[in-house]
């Protein structure tokens, strides 16, 4: 009766654990895994067959399951900077849960792993980018002239200008899309933004510092770039407007130009049909009074 108790009450503990599975999402990536021995899958779609399985039967049985990206090039370098044998499944294990921390991750939520791989690499895309225009912005240091903190300063104003930016916007859902011209690519920062029952904007915190971080990138290095907000409200056309970077600050786009952008293949060059519903707008004044200037030097 003790050995059946003990069964349960271990059954019942395995519920109350998460649990993370790194994923290898693409073929490139799972044959760079096999060159381990302990690795002992040789197919990447039985793989990911087996991998749902999996998550479909933890999801039955009450437990949740994190998905994490797994990197073979990140997981070598994780392990030879830990000292562990990376052709063991114990040292695998550990990058996982390292993962689970640090690395890009979403929840199984019961859709298909082919609908949620695009969902975990978009996530991954969006950290790498913050991580890289934070690094960007850090390497800045401080103005030679008075010894003000240039990534800071620009972090500050960028945070101003999106303030202003969802301020000024009618209510209803906001969709914003920032990109700012680097090496070696072009830096693009997405943020939604939704009203909760008091009409205040409701925002994602992750993409909130992702698009302030790229905005202040651009603005800090005065690269060429731009915003565009789309708002959707019940019972009304969608607007579109947007700013091209201008200096330290944002320069309101006409209406014409704004219809180019949308109405035009970047690869062809060619006319493209506007969406119907949709007013190309230009943007509402943002109060260029109200917002700090940025660094001057």
């Amino acid at each position: 009766m003790a050995l059946t108790d003990d069964q349960t009450m271990r059954r019942i503990l395995r519920r109350e654990i998460a649990g993370t599975i790194g994923l290898l999402t693409d073929e490139h990536d799972f044959r760079a895994m096999r060159r381990y021995r302990s690795f002992t899958f040789d197919d990447h779609k039985i793989y990911l067959e087996q991998v749902e399985a999996l998550l479909r039967t933890r999801a039955s049985q009450g437990s949740h399951t994190t998905i994490a990206l797994f990197d073979p090039q990140e997981y070598a370098d994780y392990c030879a900077e830990a000292g562990l044998d990376p052709d063991v499944q114990s040292s695998r294990t550990r990058f996982t849960a390292e993962l689970a921390t640090t690395g890009p991750t979403v929840p199984y939520d019961g859709r298909p792993l082919s609908d949620i791989v695009p969902t975990l690499v978009d996530e991954a895309v969006r950290q790498a980018t913050w991580e890289y225009a934070a690094t960007l912005l850090a390497r800045l240091g401080s103005c030679v002239t008075c010894g003000e903190d240039i990534g800071r300063a620009a972090f500050t104003r960028a945070s101003d200008l999106l303030v202003r930016i969802l301020d000024t916007a009618r209510p209803g859902g906001r969709h914003l899309v920032c990109s700012v011209s680097a090496t070696p690519e072009t830096l693009v920062a997405v943020l939604h933004a939704d009203e909760d029952a008091q009409g205040a904007a409701r925002l994602d915190e992750a993409e909130a510092l992702e698009f302030t971080t790229v905005l202040a990138l651009g603005l800090a290095t005065r690269s060429p770039g731009g915003l565009v907000m789309r708002t959707s409200a019940r019972g009304s056309s969608d607007r579109i407007y947007g700013w091209r970077l201008r200096g330290d600050g944002l320069e309101p786009l006409t209406a014409g130009e704004v219809f180019d952008a949308y109405c035009t293949d970047i690869e062809s060059g060619d006319l493209i049909s506007p969406e119907s519903g949709v007013d190309y707008c230009v943007p509402p004044d943002l109060g260029g009074d109200a917002a700090p200037p940025g660094h001057q030097h």
